[in-house]
């Protein structure tokens, strides 16, 4: 009888951890990232998106030669100051952007995208 209780009792523990870890698992959103997309966050998406097609050029620059090691090191090093500012406004705001937020990602996105232009071209 005290075996059925304590199963019982087990039981319905677990069952309390699974349904609180679903509800919170509902109310987060993915953490989203550099190369992560996330559906319910276009702001997010386009920043990330932005992010990726930025880290294929650099890529192919050092792929065909057009970017020497230096150039290259310095623009990774832009990058990852970029997907760092993403990541701090995003923990600030439960994972989202705020429109200001994105407008500045966007405006150190524009700068570093000329530079690889330039650097690319020279």
């Amino acid at each position: 009888m005290i075996n059925k209780i304590s199963n019982s009792l087990l039981i319905l523990a677990v069952g309390g951890l699974l349904f609180a870890g679903s509800a919170i698992a509902q109310t987060t959103t993915s953490g989203a990232g550099p190369g992560v997309v996330d559906p319910g966050h276009p702001r997010v998406n386009q920043v990330n998106g932005r992010e990726t097609r930025q880290q294929n050029r650099i890529a192919n620059g050092v792929k065909n030669g057009s970017l020497s090691p230096k150039q290259t090191s310095n623009l990774e090093k832009r990058e990852a100051n970029v997907q760092n500012r993403e990541q701090k406004d995003m923990a600030a705001h439960n994972g989202h952007l705020t429109k200001a937020e994105q407008n500045g990602i966007n405006r150190q996105q524009n700068r570093i995208s000329k530079s690889i232009y330039k650097d690319k071209h020279k």
